[in-house]
């Protein structure tokens, strides 16, 4: 039973894949159209030498073997027979009541069609059969059917030879337009051809330009707003210290510093958007930093670190690496319901890459908003409010650190609770 799943999922896999490969869609094209030439080609001759063949071989064949056997006679000449068979490529057998001789051991059957027509019947009531002589044929067919799927196998490379190259750009494209959707507009797609798939490529390249100035001047315009902003909120705080104390002071201070927040975390995502190019990187002890991080700005939390100590040092921006961790705390914190069981912040080395990993005891998330977690400004339900801090942003710059780092960011629900996953390269 588990051969024919495996069987069958493996003869799926191959029809998708074949499916969505254009290449071999078209060596399979290819290679059908020859067969199906090749089959009306032979039909089509075979047709045409059997109609020759009935009209004109036919009569001349038959005249011929009746030469033959005339020149043997009757009753049938022994020395004559041999004769002809030391003469011609051709076999000799006669049957009667007086002579019974045979030039070559019976080959095949005695009474097809064929033989019908080689035998002819002398007065004396003998029957002279003709047939092919001592021709090595045997091998012949084998030799010819090796070469004919060896001529296959070669039509079947070039052909794949042939749509490989005439489909390389379509590789640059791929690859292009991967690293646009990725906002790395460095590099144009190239263009190695002048025909529809260059033309496409060129397009392809104008729409990333065009991209690339409406991104860069949105970017300017945020950077811009968000550069403008600082000043008044700075004098609208100033101003508000100086409000009487009370529940309105409070209330307006939050939400100063719910702005300012907003401010800097914008100016830092816009910074971030660069990739590595943004990074000041030294060789840092991501242990110690958690450590650190924790004694300083979470005493007293219910945080418990697991942290591998074969860690080595690593290439990484401090302040960045201490703004993802302070995020994914303060996230979890914020929604870690059980009071009983604290955070988890590990970290753990697996193979070429760093694993940092933090989790809570709370509710977790809905599987249809958990990829949506990272996007900038993106709260899944009402409980996760700004009364209850944050402006959005702080998943999406620790994707936005994770990725400038080389790394990646995945959210998982636990049950009970939320599991962040950051992994960075060694490297």
């Amino acid at each position: 039973m588990k051969r024919r799943l495996g069987h069958y999922y493996h003869h799926h896999g191959w029809h998708r894949r074949w499916r969505h490969s254009l290449r071999w869609r078209l060596v399979t094209l290819f290679l059908l159209l020859a067969v199906c030439t090749t089959v009306v080609f032979v039909g089509g001759t075979r047709q045409m030498f059997s109609s020759g063949w009935r009209q004109l071989v036919q009569p001349l064949f038959r005249d011929y073997v009746d030469r033959l056997a005339n020149e043997i006679g009757s009753p049938p000449d022994l020395a004559r027979a041999q004769a002809m068979v030391q003469r011609l490529p051709i076999s000799v057998r006669i049957e009667g009541p007086v002579v019974n001789w045979a030039s070559h051991a019976p080959r095949g059957p005695q009474d097809t069609p064929i033989t019908a027509m080689l035998t002819r019947t002398t007065a004396d009531g003998h029957a002279i059969r003709f047939g092919i002589g001592a021709w090595h044929s045997d091998e012949r067919p084998k030799r010819v059917g090796w070469m004919m799927l060896a001529g296959l196998l070669l039509l079947l490379l070039l052909a794949y030879a042939y749509v490989r190259r005439l489909f390389k750009p379509l590789d640059d494209i791929r690859a292009g337009a991967l690293r646009y959707g990725k906002g790395d507009f460095s590099r144009p797609i190239p263009l190695r051809r002048n025909d529809e798939l260059g033309d496409l490529a060129t397009q392809v390249n104008g729409m990333a330009i065009g991209l690339r100035r409406l991104l860069d001047g949105q970017r300017g315009l945020l950077l811009a707003i968000s550069h403008e902003l600082r000043s008044p909120l700075t004098r609208a705080r100033l101003n508000a210290e100086l409000v009487a104390e009370g529940e309105s002071r409070d209330a307006l201070l939050r939400d100063l510093a719910l702005m300012r927040d907003l401010v800097s975390d914008l100016l830092e995502s816009e910074r971030l958007a660069g990739g590595a190019a943004a990074l000041q990187t030294e060789q840092l002890d991501l242990n110690g930093l958690a450590r650190d991080l924790v004694a300083q700005q979470f005493a007293g939390q219910a945080i418990e670190l697991v942290l591998d100590d074969t860690l080595p040092l690593l290439l990484l921006d401090r302040a960045r690496l201490q703004m993802l961790l302070r995020n994914l705390l303060d996230n979890a914190l914020r929604h870690n319901t059980d009071a009983t069981t604290p955070v988890r912040l590990s970290t753990q080395l697996d193979g070429l890459v760093v694993r940092i990993v933090v989790r809570d005891a709370g509710p977790g998330v809905d599987e249809a908003d958990l990829q949506r977690l990272a996007q900038p400004f993106y709260r899944p339900d009402a409980a996760r409010s700004r009364s209850g801090g944050g402006v959005g942003l702080g998943l999406y710059l620790c994707r936005l650190v994770a990725s400038s780092h080389g790394g990646t960011l995945a959210l998982r629900n636990t049950q009970p609770g939320l599991e962040v996953s950051v992994e960075l390269p060694l490297g």
